[in-house]
């Protein structure tokens, strides 16, 4: 396992427990963010990076009963929580990494990563992995429920030029990868960019 991993299941795995109740007024903007995904009933929707799967029951909803929702994610404490709270009934739970996905190519109508950028240890690299799992025309949501600024005052930092998550260095990346940013907001109450698979 890299060290990028390791690090990664170590931060996570140490919060896993006590993560909902960390933030419990996420659930309006996960369920608003999945809407401006635009799914329709029957699409197969991976979320990334899912964590405790706070948006597999919007995607459920979204998908409808005849639609696949898998949640994908690093951290087996990430996944018990999940399944603790009942929402391994919204969708199949993976344990696998998002940089070498168990998912055929172009099987996916969309993907939904929360809080998912900022923890790539190869930001172009992985975008193009989440771009083969999924079919031309497909979509692409980035999404964490507070903006950058809100973000980066919570963890006692400032927002620095480098930022991924900054639409000017966001944008090139997405499309170096495959994607077309179609829409981009950072606001103190969501970050949310769309874009779309070109075929």
């Amino acid at each position: 396992m890299s060290d990028d991993h390791t690090h990664v299941q170590e931060f996570f795995g140490a919060r896993a427990a006590d993560w909902d109740s960390r933030f419990p007024d996420d659930g309006p903007a996960y369920a608003s963010a999945v809407a401006d995904l635009g799914l329709r009933e029957g699409d197969r929707v991976l979320d990334a990076g899912c964590g405790t799967g706070r948006a597999l029951t919007p995607l459920r909803a979204a998908v409808g009963a005849t639609g696949v929702v898998v949640g994908v994610d690093l951290t087996p404490a990430m996944l018990q929580a999940a399944v603790r709270a009942g929402r391994d009934r919204d969708g199949r739970l993976l344990l696998a990494d998002v940089a070498a996905l168990p998912l055929r190519s172009e099987s996916l109508d969309a993907v939904f990563a929360a809080g998912l950028i900022a923890h790539l240890p190869r930001p172009a690299e992985n975008l193009r992995e989440l771009a083969r799992v999924v079919r031309p025309g497909g979509t692409l949501a980035l999404f964490h429920p507070i903006g950058r600024a809100a973000l980066a005052a919570r963890q006692g930092r400032t927002i620095t030029p480098d930022d991924l998550r900054a639409e000017p260095n966001l944008r090139p990346l997405l499309a170096g990868s495959g994607w077309r940013m179609t829409s981009y907001a950072d606001e103190d109450t969501r970050f949310l960019a769309l874009a779309v698979l070109e075929g």
